[in-house]
């Protein structure tokens, strides 16, 4: 049976309609505690046709409670379309949280939990995949992925190329009777789910923040891609040694690893 709070079966007990992902799965948890409410489909498939239909509810004076088949709603669900058009509307939004898995699988893996980044799933394709992680490399926090259990080995060696030997974890069945949390550092976890093949379940991978110098390269390279915009390479050294107050030298030296291989993407 599904944990659920005293306060959700209050509010599904008096909701005149229940929104959900798949109304089989629904209607499971509503017959488990003797609840007997009318389910509305509201899925990312008929989300724009359903949505104006339950606001109208609302606004008739009906209440809507929006549940999702796995974890939170509005985490990687239509929902958030439905709760902005809610308050668009002047209607109330109250958020009554179950579990949700990005957090769960933080918890567990035992890294930063201070500040920390949920980046949902990455692209399925290595190269659009590393250009996300390009992006995410200097983030000052932990980072949170979704991932399929059959790009899980590829994902994680990518990672291991981009973000480098960082402590991370793979958690997967979160909540459920098999909850598994494997740590170990990037390359170390790749090598494994290579060899071991895909786990079973949903997967969650947590990647622990950069550490200082990782950090401030990814600033230094943020500044000097900006400054080779509009200027030359020397120039543009010259700028941001000035405003970083680093050595012109070891500015200019990024600066021509950066140049060079700008230079043979294009």
């Amino acid at each position: 049976m599904a944990d659920i709070s005293l306060r959700a079966l209050d509010a599904l007990s008096a909701a005149d309609t229940v929104a959900c992902e798949d109304t089989r799965v629904t209607r499971k948890l509503l017959n488990a505690y003797g609840l007997n409410r009318a389910l509305t489909a509201y899925h990312e498939h008929n989300a724009d046709r359903m949505r104006p239909r339950l606001i109208k509810r609302m606004k008739d004076g009906e209440s809507v409670a929006l549940v999702s088949d796995a974890g939170t709603p509005l985490v990687s669900d239509p929902g958030y379309k439905l709760a902005r058009a809610a308050i668009a509307e002047g209607l109330t939004v109250t958020s009554l949280p179950g579990a949700s898995a990005p957090l769960a699988a933080l918890v567990v893996s035992g890294l930063p939990s201070d500040r920390f980044l949920y980046a949902g799933f990455l692209p399925p394709k290595r190269a659009a995949r590393r250009k996300a992680l390009e992006n995410l490399a200097g983030v000052p926090a932990t980072l949170i992925f979704l991932e399929s259990a059959r790009r899980l080995a590829a994902a994680l060696e990518d990672m291991a190329a981009i973000l480098g030997a960082r402590p991370a974890a793979v958690v997967r069945e979160l909540t459920k009777l098999f909850e598994e949390a494997r740590r170990g550092d990037l390359p170390e976890l790749a090598a494994h789910y290579r060899s071991a093949g895909p786990p079973k379940g949903e997967i969650v991978v947590v990647a622990g923040p950069p550490d200082a110098a990782t950090t401030e390269i990814a600033d230094l390279d943020g500044q000097l891609a900006v400054a080779l915009e509009h200027a030359s390479l020397r120039d543009a050294a010259a700028m941001v040694a000035a405003a970083t107050g680093l050595p012109r030298r070891e500015v200019y030296a990024r600066a021509l690893a950066i140049g060079g291989r700008d230079r043979g993407k294009a």
